[in-house]
């Protein structure tokens, strides 16, 4: 290689001279070998840079696993620590939770203590309430019926213009009970007529107020008795002091049970043989209330499901005629008919149009007219 040259004995008979062609042999056989050489400096070379390039790629490769790695580990570092802080904000969250909930336990109790404590009085106060009726009525019931005098039962006739032509009805009942409505409907009136009893929450009566029949002016009059707790009247003395034994029937509102009064009215009515109508009035608006109690809001649900209606309906015919059956008892009365009706379907039925949710209006009506056909005088004045 590069200035080796190869050495060979003079060919003979030409003396110290090369040949052309020998030359340019050797010369080919130099070049190739430094042609050679120079490849294989080069393949050396390349194979240097290729193992560098190699090593580089290794070592980065080697660079790039660890930082993976590393950052493998802050990943799974970061993972953890976001799970034990999970962890953490869950287990705050159970305790805060049960925290409230004890304390929610905690406030029911003590609510459902003054709930109790509430109920329990008011059911102590209620009962002390009914001993004291029951007592007030024995008391009554013991005392002999008042029998008026001729002059009482003139006065008390022309007071209510009494004529022997006409029937007679009183109403009576507590105040908000819907007496000035139910005769509002029995008159065939709608409460904004002209000649209708007032009716509203300011507009209880305190004296008797007569209203006529517009479908019948020559046949019925109407009377709307004001309650005994309006007028401060005793109970012994309320039936004498509005006449009530001048009228041929009592009809006696009330709105979740009799009263003393009203067992009174009716004790009196019996004795003086005069034909009473128990009524519960308002038998919409207490379905309504009773369909609320369920859990279903006839305001905010368009048109209350009529399941939830049947099931109060019954409710409240059920409840209304045990309350009564109760009432009639503890006064040792005689068992008679409640009638529940509502003042808009009792009007569609003097009206003839058959309204719906009717209980027990077309009974009434029938009832009353009944009354009226077998009239005759059976008061002992």
């Amino acid at each position: 290689m590069g200035g080796n040259h190869s050495h060979q004995p003079e060919p003979e008979g030409n003396g110290t001279e090369w040949s052309e062609r020998e030359f340019r042999e050797a010369e080919e056989r130099r070049r190739q070998a430094e042609e050679a050489a120079r490849r294989a400096r080069e393949a050396a070379e390349r194979a240097a840079r290729e193992a560098e390039e190699q090593r580089r790629r290794e070592h980065d490769a080697k660079l790039a696993a660890e930082r993976a790695a590393q950052a493998a580990r802050e990943a799974a570092e970061r993972i953890r620590r976001q799970r034990e802080e999970a962890e953490r904000a869950k287990q705050r969250d159970r305790e805060e939770t049960e925290a409230r909930a004890r304390e929610a336990r905690r406030q029911w109790a003590k609510e459902e203590e003054t709930r109790s404590s509430r109920r329990a009085k008011e059911e102590a106060e209620r009962e002390a309430q009914e001993a004291a009726e029951r007592e007030e009525l024995q008391r009554l019931l013991k005392k002999a019926v008042v029998i008026p005098t001729s002059e009482e039962i003139r006065l008390a006739k022309a007071k209510v213009q009494y004529d022997d032509a006409m029937f007679y009805f009183a109403v009576v009942g507590i105040a908000g009970s819907g007496k000035s409505s139910l005769i509002n409907a029995l008159c065939g009136m709608n409460d904004n007529h002209p000649n209708a009893a007032p009716t509203g929450v300011n507009k209880s009566t305190t004296k008797i107020s007569r209203y006529v029949d517009t479908a019948h002016p020559e046949q019925f009059a109407w009377y709307d008795v004001p309650g005994s707790s309006t007028l401060g009247t005793p109970v012994w003395q309320y039936f004498n002091s509005q006449g009530l034994y001048v009228f041929d029937c009592v009809l006696i509102l009330f709105n979740d049970r009799l009263t003393v009064v009203d067992q009174a009215i009716l004790t009196n009515c019996h004795y003086f043989q005069i034909p009473t109508f128990i009524v519960r009035s308002k038998s919409d608006q207490h379905i309504r209330n009773l369909v609320m109690d369920m859990g279903c809001d006839p305001d905010k649900d368009a048109g209350s499901p009529e399941q939830f209606q049947e099931v109060a309906r019954k409710k409240l015919i059920k409840e209304t005629r045990r309350t009564v059956r109760g009432s009639l008892v503890e006064a040792n009365l005689h068992s008679q008919r409640v009638y529940i009706v509502s003042k808009k379907t009792l009007f569609g039925a003097v009206k003839n149009k058959e309204p719906e949710g009717m209980i027990d209006e077309a009974e009434l009506l029938t009832d009353l007219s009944g009354a009226w056909v077998s009239k005759r005088y059976k008061k002992p004045l």
